[in-house]
């Protein structure tokens, strides 16, 4: 009994090396390696090439949007300028320049102090990267010789 899914011999597509396959089989292994390592190399140089196209893209939008910001807060510090001045003129009215100067500068204060302190905790919250320096601490574990590879 024949197996179906076998050609027979002499049959098309019996059994004939592919192109590739004969080109395997006369080139020399050192060859053949050098090939790999040059297409590899390649492969890395291509890799290298994209990251940094993609990283002068990123630079690019990132510096765009920094820029926009710089500019809303200049827009937000001059419109907070102007109505700390309408304040100041408006309490000014009710009781005299200069109490209302030192009333919307006690205000600001008060702000800042808020801001400073509220900043302050939050920096000293701030851990690190404690994920990575756990995993580098890792690093000699692994690479020491088990007792299984000696």
């Amino acid at each position: 009994m024949t197996n179906l899914n076998q050609p027979r011999a002499g049959a098309p597509g019996a059994d004939l090396p592919t192109p590739s396959e004969r080109q395997a089989a006369s080139t020399s292994l050192g060859d053949l390696l050098a090939e790999v390592s040059r297409d590899i190399s390649t492969l890395m140089r291509q890799e290298i090439e994209l990251a940094k196209a993609e990283l002068r893209q990123t630079a690019k939008q990132a510096g765009k949007g920094a820029g926009l910001y710089g500019g809303a807060g200049v827009a937000g510090f001059l419109a907070l300028l102007f109505v700390s001045i309408a304040l100041w003129w408006a309490l000014g009215y009710l009781m005299g320049n200069a109490w209302s100067a030192l009333i919307v500068a006690v205000l600001w204060g008060i702000v800042a102090a808020v801001l400073f302190f509220t900043g302050k905790k939050e920096i000293e919250e701030v851990e690190g990267i404690p994920q990575t320096v756990e995993t580098v601490k890792e690093i000699p574990e692994t690479l020491k010789r088990n007792e299984e590879n000696r």
